[in-house]
């Protein structure tokens, strides 16, 4: 969930970035991406527990990890049908390369690989700063609250949510949103 609204600029400070999948996404890595910024995603202050992600993907420059998304499938039910969806979760750009579209690059490799794999939309929490990052990507904020669960029950997720149609354009059914999982 760390971006900034600069993401979006078409420029890049790397040469050709290529997108790359991890095979895995440890500390260290994130590290790699955050420097010693110990809440990297301005999120510990909500007290919530998340989903690790099973998809990762990155940029690497110069030896080191300098952007990453990553997804896992979600069970969601909407108005009592239940769908699965990709969860976005875990973006982030090096401070220092924030705003040269990296994001764009990690997020659409990520929901590629989703809608390859049968996922017809994705669906994110993040920081109300961080939406218009989102928007230029094509997301939709959800007109509704999302329920999520936590390790002590289900509470209403503080952060907004955002979905886009990963293939078709499918549009987000109305009614109640709960997500089946921990947030990821």
């Amino acid at each position: 969930m760390q971006d900034d609204p600069r993401a979006e600029e078409s420029h890049t400070l790397l040469p050709s970035p290529q997108v790359v999948a991890l095979q895995e996404y440890t500390p260290a890595d994130l590290c790699d991406i955050a420097g010693d910024d110990r809440d990297p995603f301005e999120v510990s202050t909500l007290g919530l527990t998340w989903r690790p992600k099973e998809q990762h993907f990155g940029i690497r420059a110069e030896n080191r990890l300098v952007a990453h998304a990553g997804w896992v499938a979600v069970p969601v039910s909407v108005a009592g049908t239940t769908l699965r969806v990709a969860g976005l979760g875990g973006v982030i750009v090096a401070p220092e390369l924030q705003g040269r579209g990296l994001a764009r690059l990690v997020v659409s490799a990520a929901m590629a690989q989703a809608s390859a794999q049968g996922l017809e939309s994705g669906l994110l929490f993040c920081r109300p700063d961080r939406m218009p990052v989102y928007r230029k990507m094509g997301w939709t904020p959800l007109p509704t609250d999302v329920t999520v669960q936590q390790p002590g029950g289900n509470l209403t997720m503080p952060l907004p949510a955002m979905w886009t149609s990963l293939g078709a354009a499918v549009p987000w059914p109305p009614g109640a949103v709960r997500l089946l999982s921990l947030p990821m």
